[in-house]
């Protein structure tokens, strides 16, 4: 009788332990999956809506509202996580970049972090003081790298004619909000800030839909933006095969999903970027034949932003378990060498 009435007790452990564990995957953000993986993006340039599909240059057209009027057909929008649907092949009109140059680039640059200050399970978590996380913490901080990144060079460079010229006052205000350390609690709390920045950016955009902001398409412009990524990419590729820390301890266990994660945002968020850039980018870009390097580029980005192991292995190279810090590293040394290769492309 005493075994017996012991089986609740025993079965509301196992109901609990459950209930613990799908918290805590669910918290981690395991379940979170291509998040940044849209198949259709909508920029509104004007009174219609400009569609576009990801990386298919060969197949952009000039679209006017007449050309919008005349080919439109009904689509369906589903999420931004599904495939996309249409009942008509002639929408490939809508093919083609955004009507207002830099409307794309400066929504790409948006996009990644603010899905991780609003829509991610449990926000932004770098600065939270039980810290269970440290994986989706890695990925943020990742994220939010090539956010500082491309803002700086987007307000030092590709909104200016020259050095001479003045800062747009929004993307000025934006870079600094963006340089808050991602782990202060208050006084100013990154949240805060790093949303502020991005409300910069937003009228930044609106400015470039209301031709009173500029955004300029020269190779010198893009050159080093290139260059920061391909930077920030080798940093990441000798944390991803190093075998030892500065110190001289081998990497451990508990670090290889650090350098794993942040490596994985960083990869995550350039997706985007690159997708863009053919956008924003796309008549210097083709007219130096870089759009297949470009490609190539954002497919070893997309490889490995899609590796998503339930638990990082940190084996030898021989061994019997895997090294998922290695097989992290092998798109990401890639999508460096591609990105290098267009550098020098763009640079002749």
């Amino acid at each position: 009788m005493e075994k017996l009435k012991s089986v609740p007790g025993i079965t509301l452990i196992i109901l609990l332990t459950i209930a613990v564990l799908w918290i805590f995957v669910a918290a981690s953000g395991f379940f979170d999956k291509n998040i940044y993986k849209p198949q259709i993006q909508t920029y509104k340039t004007s009174d219609s809506p400009i569609l576009y599909n990801n990386l298919k240059s060969d197949q952009q057209l000039n679209v006017t509202k007449q050309d919008l009027t005349e080919h439109s057909t009904p689509i369906q929008h589903i999420d931004k996580f599904s495939k996309q649907v249409t009942e008509d092949k002639s929408m490939e009109v809508f093919k083609s970049s955004p009507e207002v140059k830099g409307v794309a680039f400066v929504s790409a640059t948006i996009k990644p972090l603010e899905y991780e200050l609003t829509e991610r399970f449990w926000g932004w978590r770098s600065n939270d003081i039980i810290n269970v996380t440290d994986n989706v913490n890695n990925f943020q901080l990742g994220v939010l790298e090539i956010t500082r990144r491309t803002v700086v060079l987007l307000t030092e460079r590709i909104s200016r004619t020259g050095s001479s010229a003045s800062f747009n006052p929004h993307l000025e205000h934006a870079m600094n909000w963006f340089m808050i350390k991602s782990d202060k609690y208050w006084f100013p709390s990154p949240e805060s800030k790093y949303r502020a920045g991005l409300k910069e950016l937003k009228a930044y955009r609106d400015e470039l839909e209301n031709s009173r902001a500029f955004f300029y398409t020269r190779a010198d412009n893009l050159l080093p933006l290139l260059m920061t990524y391909e930077d920030l990419l080798g940093s990441c590729d000798e944390n991803l095969i190093k075998r030892k820390e500065d110190e001289g301890t081998n990497v451990s266990f508990f670090h290889a999903d650090d350098y794993f994660f942040y490596a994985k945002g960083v990869a995550s968020a350039m997706v985007i970027m690159l997708e863009a850039i053919e956008k924003d980018f796309h008549i210097i870009i083709e007219s130096r034949n870089g759009m297949e390097v470009l490609h190539h580029a954002h497919e070893m980005c997309e490889t490995a932003a899609n590796i998503s192991p339930w638990i990082i292995i940190n084996g030898d190279m021989d061994g019997i378990l895997a090294n998922h810090r290695a097989n992290m590293a092998a798109p990401i040394s890639h999508a460096r060498f591609y990105i290098g290769v267009l550098i020098k492309i763009l640079s002749t």
